[in-house]
């Protein structure tokens, strides 16, 4: 993926607001990149613009050799479809499907269906092979968010995204998501953008771009969350 000179601007004249002011940056493929910020820097909208949920006031960005802001909403929601998964704090999970059933939501909207061997694999290394036939209702927070990883991974994107992954769920839980994240990266290569606010988030990416005031004003790779927390206690400052 690639991002060239993205601004977004709100409103007009005198009372507009930048809230991305001229980002570039690339992202390889297998690469897990994680994304953080003060709040109101612009980490979210960057993400939105990135995976085509927003469209910029000005600038490029191009997936999987597709440049996507120049797209109509038909050809934006194919493209989405074929090379773009979404992982969200909130889980997102159709109560009356079965955790199976919500995984294989995105093959089932574009008529289609997984290769059995993938499947069973996908489900196995998410942790949720024995929860197939339970219901949003009847699992734990951790485990709807396993559901919904595997959801994003089942369409084998091109990249994913993630916002927030961890934010609704208690530290252990949490711990045991990001660790999902990073598998999915070292045994799929799946290639990972991660907007986060937390520092333990952050160190498990291969590189965490900072932004502040709508700027990627800092970059750190294989950083350890104390050198995370470091870097945002002078952004904050």
């Amino acid at each position: 993926m690639q991002a060239r000179d993205l601004v977004r601007r709100y409103g007009e004249g005198a009372t507009a607001v930048e809230a991305l002011r001229g980002i570039s940056l690339e992202v390889q493929a297998g690469e897990l990149v994680a994304v953080m910020g003060p709040s109101g820097s612009g980490k979210s909208t960057l993400m939105h613009i990135l995976a085509g949920l927003d469209k910029p006031t000005s600038g490029t960005v191009t997936i999987a050799g597709e440049e996507i802001t120049s797209l109509d909403d038909r050809k934006l929601t194919l493209l989405r479809r074929r090379h773009i998964g979404f992982v969200f704090q909130f889980f997102n999970l159709l109560p009356m499907l079965t955790a199976e059933e919500n995984v294989l939501l995105p093959l089932s909207i574009a008529g289609t269906k997984p290769e059995q061997r993938w499947l069973d694999d996908l489900l196995s290394r998410t942790g949720i092979d024995n929860r197939r036939t339970h219901r949003p209702s009847e699992l734990s927070g951790g485990q709807q968010q396993r559901v919904a990883i595997a959801r994003s991974l089942v369409s084998r994107p091109t990249i994913l995204f993630a916002d927030e992954p961890t934010g609704n769920l208690d530290s252990r839980t949490g711990g045991e998501i990001l660790d999902l994240l990073r598998e999915s990266v070292d045994a799929y290569g799946q290639t990972t953008v991660m907007v986060t606010h937390e520092a333990r988030a952050a160190a498990i990416a291969d590189r965490v771009l900072f932004i502040a005031d709508g700027l990627i004003v800092r970059e750190l790779e294989r950083a350890t969350a104390q050198q995370v927390l470091d870097v945002m206690a002078g952004l904050d400052a």
